[in-house]
């Protein structure tokens, strides 16, 4: 393998790597994704968490200086799905 696919960022991270990343537990982490408060990607029983939804909650993070609630950007990703399904755009 070359040197930039080696460094290169993955595209997701198991939930242990995600936990890790966010210094909590993964049975935490593993909870707030089955509660549907957390952006994950369910893979039969396997769950990843997109490496962009950890770059989002740190640049809001950054950039607001404030409490970054992963629940409420659940809840707008949800709401912007539902919406585009019922008017017939895809996601």
């Amino acid at each position: 393998m070359n040197e930039k696919t080696e460094n290169a960022r993955p595209a997701f991270y198991t939930v242990r790597e995600a936990a890790r990343i966010l210094r909590v537990a993964p049975s935490t982490l593993y909870r707030v994704i089955r509660e549907g408060d957390f952006p994950a990607v369910q893979l039969r029983t396997r769950y990843v968490v997109p490496a962009a939804a950890l770059e989002q909650l740190l640049n809001e993070a950054t950039a607001t200086g404030g409490l970054v609630d992963p629940a409420r950007i659940a809840a707008e990703r949800r709401a912007a799905r539902e919406f585009a399904q019922k008017s017939g755009g895809a996601w």
